[in-house]
């Protein structure tokens, strides 16, 4: 019965709110390879886990000279690979996304010029399994 409560009261509030239902009740109830997305972060971000927590990233993102960089930091428990994802958007309004892999404890910087908005999410086992929530990082 307090299922059923807090499912319709989430519906609601996201109903209130603008969010699509039907995602969340999906990553709810699935492996959870939909994302949502949550608050900006500024400079330093995370831990965001995979929906199994069995890998989680955190990092820093920063603008300089026309330029977005991020360096990240993974982390994974198990013989199987940790997945990062980054989307983004252009200040044209164009989109793109890219990941990277890693097996153990790993970290990377990457940039792109021209960047508005950076989302990202975590995945783990393979490059759409078990995928976190995706998280406004930009």
């Amino acid at each position: 019965m307090r299922k059923i409560l807090a499912a319709t009261a989430l519906a609601g509030s996201m109903a209130l709110t603008g969010l699509a239902v039907a995602p969340a009740a999906q990553a709810a109830t699935s492996g959870a390879t939909e994302v949502t997305t949550s608050t900006t972060s500024a400079g330093n971000w995370g831990k965001y886990y995979s929906s199994n927590k069995k890998a989680y990233t955190y990092g820093k993102t920063w603008k300089s000279g026309g330029k977005v960089y991020t360096h990240w930091y993974g982390k994974e428990f198990t013989s199987k690979q940790g997945y990062i994802w980054f989307r983004y958007e252009y200040n044209s309004g164009r989109t793109g996304k890219h990941f990277y892999g890693w097996n153990g404890s790993h970290d990377h910087t990457w940039s792109k010029r021209d960047i508005k908005k950076v989302w990202t999410y975590t995945c783990w086992g393979g490059k759409f399994s078990f995928c976190g929530s995706a998280h406004r990082i930009y």
